[in-house]
């Protein structure tokens, strides 16, 4: 008796999520069954402390050592922490798929909301080929194979296609193995924590609190040499940035949800404190591990590697690296899930070229086909063309937290004027405050994202945003109506009825 009560609950809710989702204009078209924890689970996955915190801790260890992890990681976090809290409060008004081009649209006009979009989806895309690259890389230095560009190509295309298989199959199967990488991403933490202390030769907390400049040859190069230690530690904020990001998954997902106004907001803060919270836990672990940090900081980005095999037993190193390789397999899945579900919305509102075709979402399976296998092809091309995928992975972050900034900028602009009917997730008077912290947070991320070695993301992202202006008052601007607003909304009501009706007969 329980059981169907709850199951009456979960239909009232659902109910009502159609009804909102039917207010801004649109049908409900995709299976609406993630529960709060699996809405939780596709950001926590995507963030993948075991993915970014691992494959990117060189860039703390061989800039400044251990300080980069105690003192620099919470504050990298802090300022990830910042953006989710202002994507938190407008997503709990607008919980719709591909939420931040929806939030851009409606709170800045479709100009800014396109921008947005074409930011979150390259960010997106070419996110998801650095993370299954990651993995490769992961691959080959923890089993001790010799890299090759055929290689690369064969084992990234091989998880690439797998991951679009698994959420082609529909978005339960997928939940159900993100739920199970929320999970394994704490033990994984966990597990590195008490397997690095264990074995550490000695807890030097003081490492914790310690700066030394390791830039150029000291520092294996990760970073070019540099007199000022506070200019490196900057640098090395980075690593925790660059981790914790991905948390849009949660909005990406709305239409999915059950009890989206309040779980998508709740999920996307949550999964950035636990993420920073494990995080920080095993990394401490493994800067007291280290037996010697000069000598750590010479091996560059084989430092991980290098302390596990100085520190611990063979047989837990290697369990622990096949929990790791599962986890960024699954953060993979994860970034499929939501960078699909970014082109449908988008195309949706004939964003995109083929947009017809990539709007369209399947009867069987409930999910967007065609949206699901051009995110995973263009994630894989990117990854073929080396000389560029070095460049183009150095404002891949710059793109996504300008597409953060970018919807939380006019939300602070339009909070209390035209925008006035809150969610159920509100800050209250703290938003606008917030909101300037996201603006200078923002202002930090792209001054330490254009310094060398990436220099050139200053000149791509100018060279970026220039294009899109010229293309946006060329073309498009013209053409983009953008997502239905006042009178279109209304006149929607039929064709919502109509799509909606075409899937569940055929379903």
């Amino acid at each position: 008796m329980a059981a169907n009560s709850t199951d009456e609950s979960d239909q009232k809710i659902i109910a009502e999520d159609i009804k909102q989702l039917h207010n801004m204009g649109y049908a409900q078209e995709l299976s609406r069954r993630m529960k709060s924890f699996s809405n939780f689970a596709i950001s926590f996955s995507i963030i993948c402390i075991l993915s970014g915190g691992i494959n990117s801790v060189a860039q703390g260890i061989s800039g400044v050592g251990g300080a980069a992890i105690g003192i620099g990681w919470p504050i990298g976090c802090l300022i990830s922490f910042i953006f989710a809290l202002g994507l938190a409060q407008i997503s709990s008004s607008f919980p719709t798929a591909g939420g931040l081009y929806h939030w851009g649209s409606i709170l800045g006009g479709r100009g800014w909301g396109w921008v947005t979009a074409w930011l979150n989806l390259i960010g997106l895309v070419t996110v998801l080929g650095a993370i299954n690259v990651g993995t490769y890389n992961f691959f080959i230095g923890a089993f001790g194979i010799t890299g090759t560009p055929v290689l690369q190509a064969v084992f990234v295309g091989v998880i690439t296609a797998s991951m679009a298989l698994i959420n082609h199959l529909g978005i339960k199967l997928t939940s159900r193995l993100t739920d199970f990488s929320g999970y394994l991403l704490f033990f994984g933490a966990v597990a590195l924590f008490v397997s690095f202390m264990a074995f550490a030769p000695s807890w030097d907390f003081s490492r914790l609190w310690t700066f030394k400049n390791y830039s150029g040859l000291a520092g294996g190069d990760v970073w070019p040499e540099n007199s000022s230690a506070i200019y490196i530690f900057a640098l090395g904020l980075l690593l925790p940035i660059y981790t914790i990001t991905g948390y849009d998954a949660s909005a990406h997902t709305a239409e999915e949800t059950v009890n989206a106004a309040k779980a998508v907001p709740s999920s996307m803060v949550s999964s950035v404190v636990w993420s920073s919270l494990f995080g920080w836990l095993f990394l401490i672990a493994f800067v007291l591990a280290i037996p010697n940090m000069d000598e750590a900081a010479t091996k560059g980005w084989g430092v991980f590697f290098w302390t596990s095999d100085q520190v611990l037993p063979v047989a837990l190193k290697y369990f622990l690296y096949v929990v790791i390789l599962i986890s960024q397999y699954l953060c993979g899945l994860a970034t499929v899930t939501s960078a699909s579900r970014m082109i449908f919305a988008f195309s949706r509102d004939g964003g995109l070229p083929a947009s017809g075709i990539l709007r369209k979402v399947s009867s069987t399976y409930r999910t967007p086909v065609a949206a699901i296998w051009v995110a995973a092809v263009l994630a894989f091309l990117f990854t073929l063309y080396t000389p560029a995928y070095t460049v183009i992975v150095s404002v891949t972050v710059i793109f996504l937290f300008l597409s953060f900034a970018v919807p939380i900028f006019f939300a602070m602009r339009a909070h209390g004027k035209t925008w006035v009917k809150m969610g159920p997730w509100d800050l209250g008077a703290l938003f606008k405050p917030m909101a300037v912290l996201v603006l200078i947070a923002m202002a930090i991320i792209f001054f330490i994202g254009v310094q060398p070695p990436n220099g050139n993301a200053l000149w791509i992202t100018l060279a970026f945003l220039a294009l899109t202006a010229i293309i946006w008052f060329a073309l498009e601007n013209r053409r983009f109506k953008g997502p239905p607003t006042g009178e279109m909304i209304a006149q929607r009501k039929s064709e919502i009825e109509a799509a909606e009706r075409a899937l569940n007969q055929s379903s």
